[in-house]
């Protein structure tokens, strides 16, 4: 099977790697596409799979082809492809908001068409991906994108209507993490701790305690309380988080951001 990606940001890198070093695929039945000459040498160079010249020979070397370019640029890449589309590829997207709807209008023929959101700990094997996909997709072909994307992190396929909530849940969520590992550890300085030393407790704390809720089965709550000793430290930290508006101010992040998803 040959695999192909237009675009070769962070996320299509992430997602190489994790295709390369699980063995779905062979550096020779990998090609990916990119804006700039430096970039295209940097494919072969760092990565060792094939670099191509434009779209259009990614496009006929795919059996699964991958939209990897950043949402602005879809149609413009699609209006690029859709005549050198062949009935039987797979077409997989990983734009925000663009439904498969809208997809099946920028080609303007019959597509098979997956629709995905990914997000960055892909990078490091622990992504999250929701998946969806049209009528033309038979469930064996979407088995092989998931086996695909299993690769790189976790898969789940879900229905089109819960995409933009993926967006806001996984998807874009990492970078509200990564605000409370940074504010965490710049407490921790304040307080006398070097900021390598701190970025390493607090970031250890978010992995642990993201795999007792994976692993557990417990409700997030019942673990929060474990951890809260009546009259202790921990009460008190959570209730000046409280106070301060926490879950407030994520709760209201995340919906502004499925409004955004939403709307491109």
């Amino acid at each position: 099977m040959k695999i192909g990606f237009i675009g070769f940001g962070n996320m299509a890198s992430a997602m190489i790697n994790g295709i390369l070093e699980s063995g779905a695929a062979s550096c020779q039945e990998v090609m990916a596409s990119a804006k700039s000459e430096k970039t295209r040498e940097r494919i072969a160079k760092e990565r060792g799979i094939l670099p191509g010249r434009t779209n259009l020979e990614v496009v006929e070397f795919a059996d699964v082809l991958f939209l990897a370019v950043k949402p602005l640029y879809y149609a413009e890449v699609i209006g690029q492809i859709k005549d050198a589309v062949r009935p039987e590829q797979i077409i997989v997207t990983i734009a925000p908001g663009k439904t498969l709807e809208w997809l099946e209008e920028q080609f303007g023929k019959e597509v098979k068409l997956v629709r995905t959101m990914p997000n960055t700990p892909a990078m490091v094997k622990e992504g999250m991906m929701g998946l969806c996909r049209n009528e033309n997709v038979t469930d064996e072909q979407m088995k092989t994108v998931c086996d695909l994307c299993s690769s790189f992190g976790k898969t789940e396929c879900i229905p089109e209507n819960l995409m933009d909530v993926v967006t806001g849940v996984s998807g874009s969520s990492p970078a509200y993490v990564f605000m409370f590992i940074e504010a965490m550890a710049d407490a921790a300085v304040a307080d006398g701790m070097p900021r390598a030393q701190a970025y390493k407790f607090a970031a250890q704390a978010v992995l642990g305690s993201a795999k007792m809720v994976l692993e557990t089965g417990k409700h997030p709550g019942e673990l929060k309380d474990m951890v809260c000793s009546p009259g202790g430290t921990t009460i008190e930290a959570v209730r000046v988080l409280e106070e301060k508006g926490m879950r407030s101010a994520v709760f209201e992040a995340m919906k502004a951001c499925v409004k955004k998803s939403r709307e491109m």
